[in-house]
């Protein structure tokens, strides 16, 4: 029996690079039988960081966020998947804030602070990071492999999949960006990025193999 995996979508521009790429990897891991739910987070109700109430810490909550706004849905439903693809566009030399927010919630209630057991979680679930970026592919790779770290100690192996030198809009000639060779964007969008979309499928469809 296949079973349900969350997909996670952390750019606020829909239909664009990153919510793409989640959409090819949802496509190829419904091609291996796995129904998929996907969440958008600019557009469900209102939710904060880890507001530190330690209720994950009590025993009768041991792993689970308790805070009851528009993530609990979103968290509770991950703690029932079998694995979770997860995406977001990189701001500033990081994940986009509104993807942290939801990465602090996901990670923290299995950080137990305890040296003989740090992690509470006992059902571990493979994950699929995407990123987006303007900048090449591996100029985030220190980062990213501390996110993969995390992940995989905390949630499940991890696996993931960068974009880089992305397209960020479909008409340079309307913004005065020197620093970007806009034809040279929109060339990579039309050649390298679909073979990115075709990793993005193949990495959904194998995600639990």
């Amino acid at each position: 029996m296949a079973g349900k995996i969350v997909a996670i979508n952390g750019s606020p521009r829909s239909g664009w690079n990153t919510d793409m790429l989640i959409d090819e990897a949802i496509k190829g891991a419904e091609s291996k039988g796995y129904t998929v739910q996907k969440f958008d987070l600019y557009k469900i109700e209102r939710y904060t960081g880890c507001i530190s109430c330690f209720g994950c810490k009590r025993e009768a909550h041991r792993g689970e966020c308790v805070v009851k706004d528009g993530l609990k849905h979103v968290l509770d439903d991950i703690r029932e998947a079998v694995g979770i693809i997860m995406g977001a566009p990189n701001y500033f030399g990081d994940l986009c804030a509104q993807f942290k927010t939801f990465y602090e919630r996901l990670v923290f209630p299995y950080l137990t602070y305890n040296k003989e057991r740090p992690c509470c979680n006992e059902r571990k679930i493979p994950v699929l990071l995407i990123m987006t970026s303007n900048a090449p592919d591996t100029l985030y790779k220190d980062m990213l492999e501390n996110y993969k770290n995390v992940l995989t100690n905390f949630i499940g192996p991890t696996k993931l999949l960068v974009s880089g030198e992305t397209m960020q809009v479909k008409d340079y000639s309307k913004f005065d960006w020197t620093f970007f060779d806009g034809p040279q964007r929109v060339e990579r969008r039309e050649k390298v990025f679909p073979q990115e979309l075709k990793k993005a499928f193949d990495a959904g469809s194998s995600l639990l193999s």
